[in-house]
């Protein structure tokens, strides 16, 4: 049976921030003086709706604090230009790193805000040039922007993507050789992770982590301790066992499931037992 909060606020998640950094993190906030792990990502790494994540469920198997650096709609950038976020990160004995999209990280055609990343700030001139038509001052967020872009005809929109993908690897490279610990990627998703990405005028973008594909991923192999994929399609019973009010029903019902966190934290701890034994 779905689980519904009729009060305001829905599901608590215990706001906290690290360090000296302003983002806002799902607490409680965890100690970590002594050794510990570290879960970034988007959306479904805070576990938006959800009562127990997958970060809060390893902690459980493994007693051992897990800190969750999740943050919703989270890019790359987010993590790369926080400083102490990713000092904390680097400290970590091991990092479980989401698959985040390529949509919302700056990049040669657009730049995105810097805490915010699912929000457009401004085009380039490279992207001016290429859809000179287009008045990008109607676009607040990126998937706006995109869908927009993409219903003018794929042929142009292909460049866009074939930049977004390139930055993606190497800031993800660039991202998890850091973590000297090791690191786990993970995709979490409505759908597998595709072999390559094409689309058609008037098409609609598909769910997230958007435009990253299984050659973009093996790329980063020789750098990551594993790679774990869960999928959950969406179906009537998606949100039973998620907590949320009513203007948030929408919401949630496109979020990824209890079900899905839970196999997931099962396949992490297979990997997670042994490469924590190592590395303590």
């Amino acid at each position: 049976m779905t689980e519904l909060s009729k009060s305001r606020g829905g599901l608590e998640y215990y706001p906290c921030r690290y360090g000296k950094s302003r983002l806002g993190f799902r607490g409680p906030r965890r100690m970590l003086e002594g050794p510990y792990l570290a879960c970034l990502g988007g959306t479904e790494t805070y576990g938006r709706f959800v009562p127990e994540p997958y970060p809060t469920l390893i902690e459980a198997g493994l007693n051992v604090p897990v800190a969750n650096f999740g943050v919703i709609n989270a890019g790359i950038d987010l993590f790369r230009n926080d400083p102490d976020v990713l000092a904390l990160v680097q400290e970590a004995r091991l990092v479980v790193c989401q698959v985040m999209g390529a949509a919302n990280m700056s990049n040669r055609y657009y730049s995105v805000h810097p805490r915010r990343n699912d929000r457009f700030l401004k085009a380039s001139d490279k992207l001016l040039d290429l859809y000179p038509e287009v008045d990008f001052t109607e676009f607040n967020f990126t998937r706006h922007l995109l869908q927009a872009l993409i219903d003018r005809g794929p042929e142009r929109f292909d460049q866009v993507i074939e930049e977004l993908q390139t930055a993606w690897v190497a800031r993800m490279k660039s991202l998890v050789g850091g973590f000297l610990g090791g690191t786990i990627l993970v995709w979490m998703s409505d759908k597998p992770v595709p072999e390559h990405v094409s689309y058609e005028s008037n098409q609609q973008l598909g769910p997230d982590p958007l435009f990253v594909t299984k050659a973009m991923i093996d790329e980063l192999r020789p750098r990551l301790t594993g790679f774990v994929e869960v999928s959950d399609p969406p179906r009537p019973q998606r949100a039973d066992g998620m907590i949320f009010s009513d203007f948030e029903e929408i919401a949630a019902r496109a979020c990824v499931g209890p079900d899905a966190h839970r196999r997931l934290s099962m396949h992490l701890l297979e990997k997670l037992r042994p490469a924590l034994e190592v590395s303590l």
